[in-house]
């Protein structure tokens, strides 16, 4: 069994699942923690994580990804200073219950500003008497049409190596979206004029060598919660061939993150497109 901490959607214990194991999620936003009940078929407890909390006895395994807010590049980056840091919880968890393996992911930022507060985690998680291992991953090695770097931080007893990546070739957006990237479903979002514009100088400012639209012949850039659903000049948008430019569907979203199609998420549109640009791809995990 697998304890999933910080759960989000479900897109890390997908993954865990396709492997063969069986997770139970802990997740404190209700739609997240729906939308990882229906489609896993396992348990996720609505619940705001706190040290001591009680968890599932008997799990062999501990994933989780704590919030990267406290760390992203697009934050503050206040690290432990910030009330949203999950790292005491998920520490206190692996010293709870013992796991075998705990896995966490987060955003590069960990690597930089906060570095230190990463060696005291990962001193941390030593002095329990795990072997710590880290890498960098980039998602777009592992089939996912996305190029997404990402932090993996692996605790074991010392028989783990990382993956070798599974393509020879990156998985594109035009491939993952197939007929979709043509379509103009219902409720279709366009840029309007004043948007064209705006983004228009937005990218003479950032000095884009390419427009920031979804380049079919390409993995897509990193998805986030921002350039899902935010109205920013960095949103994610397809180019029509009537020139219109509009943006990115949920389903879209979906696929470019490597969810299945049935798949569903529960809540409003933007509550999917928060939980989409939170998951780890499920092909990643």
């Amino acid at each position: 069994m697998v304890l999933d901490l910080f759960a989000g959607c479900g897109g890390l214990a997908l993954g865990f699942e396709a492997a063969g194991f069986t997770t139970v999620g802990y997740e404190q936003a209700a739609d997240a923690a729906a939308t990882y009940r229906t489609n896993l078929g396992s348990p996720c407890h609505q619940v705001t994580l706190r040290p001591g909390a009680g968890l599932a006895e008997g799990a062999e395994v501990l994933i989780g990804g704590p919030p990267c807010q406290p760390f992203s590049v697009n934050g503050r980056q206040d690290g432990r200073d910030d009330s949203r840091d999950g790292f005491p919880t998920f520490l206190w968890a692996v010293e709870a219950y013992r796991p075998k393996v705990a896995v966490f992911e987060n955003v590069r930022g960990m690597l930089y500003q906060n570095r230190t507060y990463l060696d005291a985690i990962v001193a941390s998680l030593r002095r329990l008497g795990y072997t710590v291992d880290w890498q960098l991953l980039n998602s777009v090695r592992y089939g996912v049409p996305q190029k997404r770097e990402r932090l993996f931080v692996v605790s074991h007893s010392g028989r783990f190596g990382f993956p070798e990546p599974t393509v020879s070739e990156p998985v594109t957006a035009g491939e993952a979206l197939g007929e979709l990237a043509a379509a103009v479903p219902d409720g279709s979002k366009f840029l309007t004029p004043s948007m064209d514009a705006y983004v228009a100088r937005y990218e003479a400012k950032s000095k884009c060598v390419r427009p920031r639209d979804l380049h079919l012949d390409r993995p897509a850039r990193t998805l986030t919660c921002r350039n899902l659903s935010g109205a920013t000049g960095d949103m994610h948008r397809v180019r029509l061939a009537d020139g219109r430019r509009r943006r990115l569907t949920v389903r879209e979203a979906a696929r470019l993150q490597s969810f299945p199609d049935w798949f569903a998420f529960a809540g409003n549109e933007g509550s999917q497109f928060n939980q989409i640009g939170n998951a780890v791809p499920p092909l990643m995990a």
